[in-house]
Parts: C-alpha cells; sequence; structure tokens
C-alpha cells in the first residue's frame, strides 16, 4: 500500500489499509523549547508501535530511549520507568531511522496523536531526518465523533479499553498502550461502517474538525497531478494565500480538504482558497527552490518563513585606514560574516572575533594619517583589543588577518580563541569557559557555513547528479549558487545528452554587488545540502583562477576554512545540552560531576 493509494480519488478500503498504531512515554510533555526559563524540551523514553491490516497484527516495535537526562518522579510514578532502565537503551537518534521505516505506507494512528507526533516530529527535526507527513488519526477525536456523551463521558484509553473490552489493559508503557489502542481502533471502525464510511479518506472527512467549508473545496485539487512540485493556494482577489511543496502535489493538495493538516491557520486560509496553482518540477531540489523564489517574490500571508525572507543581518568588515567589523543588514562588499537572525548574535561574533584578530571595537572612522588608540577610553572591561598608538601601516596585519579569517584561508584567531576556553577552563573559571566555549562555537558554525556557501557562489557553473532511487538520476546545474536548469534521466536513459539539454536551456545567472552574488541565502544553503546528500556526484565544474595563488580551482572549501574545527563545535554544542540538564536535575551524575564539561582541545 502507497500513499497515493489512500489518497486516491477512492482510495483503499479500510480493511485493506495499514495502519501503525503508536504510543510514547516521555519526560514530560513539552515536545518543543519551551518558554526561557522554563528547561529545555522534554524527551522521549520509550516507543511501541503496532502494525495491523485487515484486523490482523502484522508486526510491532518497542524499544526503550535514552534521553540523555534523568526521568522526573512523578514519571517514574506514572510509568514504572526509571533512569537506571533506560541508561543502557539507544538515543533517539538511533531509533528514529528505523521507526520512520516502520510507519512507511501507514496511517499513524494514536490516542490523542497531537501529543506522540508533536514529539515524533520534533524528535525528527533535531536529528537532521525528514519528518515524512504521515497521514495521521486520532482514536480520541474519532471516538468524540462515533461515541455519544452517554456512553463515554471520558474518552480516556483506559475507558474506552474497558468499554470495547480491550485484550490488553493501558499500563502507561509504550507497547501495552499501543495494543490497546488497537482494539479501540478496530471497535471504533467498526461503529463507523455502517454510516457510508469505507475508506481512509471518507473516515477523514467523518472527523470532527473538517469544516463544511473543507469539503467543498475538495474539487480545487481534481486539476492537480500527482507529480512533484509546487504549489500555490490564491484568494478571491487572486492573491497568494499560501506556498507548499510536495512530492505528490494532488495528494497533499488534498490532504487540506479531508483534515489531514489540523493547524488552525491553514484551516482558515482554506475558507478563503478559491483556487490552487501548481508548477511541476523535475525533482524535490527544484521544488525547494521554486518555493522559496515564490516566498520571496509574494510573502504569503499563510506561510511563517515569508516573514521578512531578506531581513538578515551581516558582520561586515569596514573598508578603511582602520577596519574593523560593523553590524549591518546590507554590506555592500565580500569580506562579510554570516547571515544571523538576531542582531545580538552578529554582534557577540563581531566583538570574539574582533578580540582574537586584534581588530578594532571603538568607533568612529580614523583617516590614513591617523593614530590609533589616542581617543580610546581607558577600560578594565572590554577594552579595545587593538594596540594603542599605532598608524595605519602597523595596524594592516589585524585587518589582514580578520580578511584571511573570513575567507577561510587561515583560522588562527580560531586557535587563539579555544586556546582561551582551555586556559578559563584550567583555572577553574567554568562559568566564563562555559560562555566563551558556546560564542566560540556559534561563531565557528558561522563562519564554516558562510565559506560553504561562497564557494558555491564562486562556481560558474556546477552541474551535479542524484540517483533517483529506481536506477536514474536526477541532476542540477547550478550557476553562481543558484539553480539554473533541473531534469531527470530516467533509467536507461544516457545521462550525458539530457545534461547537455538542460545546460543550453537553463538560466543565464550574474552575480549581483550583494552578499552571496544577490542569491537567496536559503536557497544556496539548499542547494548545498542536496550537494552534500550520500551518492551525489559532481559531473563537471567550471574552474576559475585563484587570484592568490594563480591555479585553476573548482568547487573547493578554503584550506584554512572554520569546516575543519566542526567536530568542536559540536562537542560544544552537547557540553552545553549536558549542562543545561545538570542545571534542571542537580542529583543527576550522569554527566560527571564537573558543572560545565571541560571543553576539549583542537588545533588551528
Amino acid at each position: 500500500m502507497t500513499l497515493d493509494e489512500l489518497e486516491g480519488e477512492s482510495g483503499l478500503s479500510l480493511r485493506d489499509t495499514t495502519f501503525v498504531v503508536v504510543d510514547l512515554e516521555t519526560t514530560g510533555g513539552r515536545a518543543n523549547e519551551s518558554a526561557p526559563g522554563r528547561g529545555d524540551h522534554d524527551q522521549i523514553t520509550e516507543i511501541g508501535a503496532v502494525k495491523v491490516r485487515g484486523g490482523e497484527v502484522i508486526g510491532e516495535l518497542a524499544t526503550l530511549v535514552d534521553p540523555g537526562r534523568s526521568i522526573p518522579p512523578q514519571i517514574v510514578s506514572l510509568t514504572g520507568i526509571t533512569t537506571a532502565m533506560v541508561r543502557d537503551a539507544p538515543r533517539i537518534e538511533s531509533v528514529l531511522p528505523s521507526f520512520l521505516e516502520f510507519v512507511k505506507g501507514a496511517v499513524v494512528v494514536a490516542h490523542n496523536a497531537g501529543f506522540d507526533i508533536g514529539f515524533l516530529r520534533a524528535a525528527t527535526e533535531r536529528c537532521d531526518l525528514v519528518w515524512p507527513r504521515p497521514p495521521v488519526l486520532c482514536t480520541v477525536k474519532l471516538a468524540r465523533r462515533v461515541l455519544t456523551r452517554d456512553e463515554a463521558p471520558s474518552v480516556k484509553l483506559s475507558a474506552l479499553a474497558r468499554l470495547f473490552r480491550a485484550t490488553t489493559t493501558p499500563t502507561h508503557r509504550a507497547l501495552d498502550d499501543a495494543r490497546a489502542t488497537v482494539d479501540v481502533l478496530h471497535a471504533l471502525i467498526e461503529r463507523v461502517g455502517n454510516q457510508g464510511i469505507h475508506t481512509y479518506p471518507d473516515l477523514r472527512s467523518y472527523l470532527p474538525d473538517v469544516t463544511p467549508a473543507q469539503r467543498s473545496k475538495r474539487h480545487l485539487a481534481n486539476a492537480v497531478p500527482s507529480r512533484p512540485g509546487v504549489y500555490l493556494f490564491r484568494g478571491p482577489a487572486d492573491e497568494v494565500l499560501y506556498v507548499g511543496t510536495a512530492i505528490d502535489l494532488r495528494r497533499r493538495v488534498k490532504q487540506y480538504f479531508n483534515g489531514a493538516d489540523t493547524r488552525t491557520r491553514m484551516k482558515e486560509m482554506v475558507a478563503l482558497a478559491t483556487a490552487v496553482d501548481h508548477v511541476e518540477c523535475a525533482h524535490d531540489l527544484e521544488a525547494g527552490v521554486r518555493e522559496l523564489r515564490l516566498l520571496a517574490a509574494h510573502a504569503p500571508p499563510y506561510n511563517r518563513r515569508s516573514k521578512f525572507p531578506h531581513r538578515w543581518w551581516w558582520v561586515a568588515l569596514t573598508d578603511e585606514p582602520f577596519p574593523r567589523f560593523s553590524v549591518v543588514r546590507n554590506p555592500t562588499h565580500d569580506d562579510i560574516v554570516g547571515p544571523f537572525r538576531a542582531r545580538a548574535d552578529a554582534a557577540e561574533t563581531a566583538e570574539l572575533m574582533a578580540r582574537h584578530t586584534g581588530l578594532r571595537t571603538c568607533g568612529g572612522r580614523l583617516a590614513r594619517t591617523a593614530r590609533h588608540g589616542t581617543k580610546c577610553p581607558e577600560r578594565e572591561l572590554a577594552p579595545c583589543p587593538a594596540a594603542r598608538d599605532i598608524g595605519a601601516d602597523e595596524y594592516a596585519p589585524a585587518g589582514e588577518r580578520a580578511r584571511r579569517l573570513i575567507t577561510g584561508a587561515e583560522r588562527t584567531a580560531l586557535a587563539s580563541a579555544l586556546a582561551a576556553v582551555d586556559d578559563l577552563a584550567a583555572r577553574g573559571l567554568y562559568e566564563t569557559a562555559a560562555r566563551l566555549r558556546d560564542h566560540v562555537a556559534t561563531t565557528i558554525d558561522v563562519l564554516w557555513r558562510g565559506q560553504r556557501l561562497r564557494a558555491l557562489v564562486d562556481v560558474a557553473e556546477l552541474v551535479a547528479a542524484r540517483p533517483d532511487g529506481s536506477g536514474g538520476w536526477h541532476l542540477a546545474v547550478v550557476r553562481n549558487g543558484q539553480l539554473g536548469a533541473a531534469g531527470n534521466a530516467a533509467r536507461g536513459v544516457p545521462p550525458m545528452p539530457v545534461v547537455e539539454a538542460i545546460c543550453a536551456g537553463a538560466q543565464t545567472i550574474l552575480a549581483m554587488p550583494a552578499p552571496l552574488g544577490g542569491a537567496l541565502v536559503e536557497e544556496t544553503a539548499l542547494i548545498a545540502r542536496w550537494l552534500s546528500q550520500p551518492g551525489v556526484r559532481i559531473v563537471r565544474v567550471a574552474t576559475r583562477t585563484d587570484p592568490q595563488t594563480g591555479t585553476d580551482v573548482g568547487y573547493v572549501s578554503p584550506i584554512g576554512a572554520a569546516g575543519a574545527l566542526r567536530e568542536w563545535a559540536a562537542l560544544a554544542r552537547s557540553a552545553r545540552l549536558a549542562a543545561r540538564q545538570l542545571t534542571e536535575d542537580p542529583l543527576d551524575d550522569r554527566y560527571g560531576v564537573t558543572p560545565v564539561p571541560r571543553p576539549l582541545r583542537a588545533s588551528g
């Protein structure tokens, strides 16, 4: 069974539909990171799933999960799962791939599905995996639609299990609760069978969260093909209300009319919509790029990502005799670091880089004939890092160090910052070391991201191919960091003639005097991620002459790029998370007795 069949014109019968009934146990009720001061998000401690079809169990999955923190006493009392029980269990990043494969092609069912799906989606995002957006059915909502209040005053799982004489009693353990939910699901489906509900789309439309306005507009999906691409919901004045992408456009658009998408703002959007346009795309990369461009062009009111798409902050190295770092919205040259969403993050990074390159942090322009430091205020805390009473020629090496740090020619400044973290930790100043460690990790990440994107923007043309999973190839032509064309070479079709054809018809892209040559940051980042996927091959790439070495280079990272310190930055982030969890529960000693783990030393 496929998802396409589920959302087709008629769909499979409920008897032939595969359901995966899921239940989770967690450390609490916060799937996503909570408000400041309330601690971190909660974690999954156990997953139980039962796969059924035609009333028969065809598979089960059950595992404890190490949440990376202690389990609160009230949760231990409720579930019986203790910290000792999960200590040697796999982490969620090891469990999720198997779980996502287990639910592939099935309707996911859960009792109070918003809770379980919220945790699974959040965990998937934190593990840098793609949430597959399976069809979801909530047995709480279905029970409220099928049963009267007299028959079922409560729709708690324990109450419904008693009502339907489930063969498994719920115990607040994941697999037991999933098995009980299977019996509840089968009993509820039996109740709706005599009401003309025979397929999953019928069942979705039967649920109470599907409004009459949604049902009345199902015809808007009729002209949409079952192809990958981008869809646009339009309003009464032909304005674009919402833009999205899908591997199967028709299946995705239909979900807005049968209640599969339960977001309140989506129901409001569907109520306003009068038409659905679409753009067919060769593959997911082209669809993602077109979506980003449409979001930037139309700023649809129901897309959260369309809010201020160009409003980034950058750290720019000023062009003056005594250069310094400046936080700006619209830099006019290439010596920049970013982008940043928050100005405070940009300012912290600028201060850190200035301190370890020797750039001045004092304000105001200085003429070439001036001397630095004569007017700098004497400050005991955070004094200007540049040497005092020096001229422009003596100051020039600091500017060159900053420029080489930005371009990735060297990372001496980062090595200096890492040494400072080690020194603070060695002196027992753990809190100060932790703050500096976090700032250094952020700086490494943002420098590496910028260096990686600029390396792609510097290439006039790059052609890449990714296996399509069926013996063919997805093809992409990238010019100056932007997608110029996309195509497919199916199995058995020679790919090179297809490459030549799409290159001949590719968009001409000229670099502009703007960050990343005028490319959308999100677009270049999306292309870079696509190129780094397993199996992607570079078919050909235009070379350019490196002005420093005089050699021809293609798509390469600078030799001194910050990417060499990515592992250190990842360890720093892990140490930060561990420290936050220790703050929540100071009696938990599983991460050691030191309040802040001492950062690892990394060479420059």
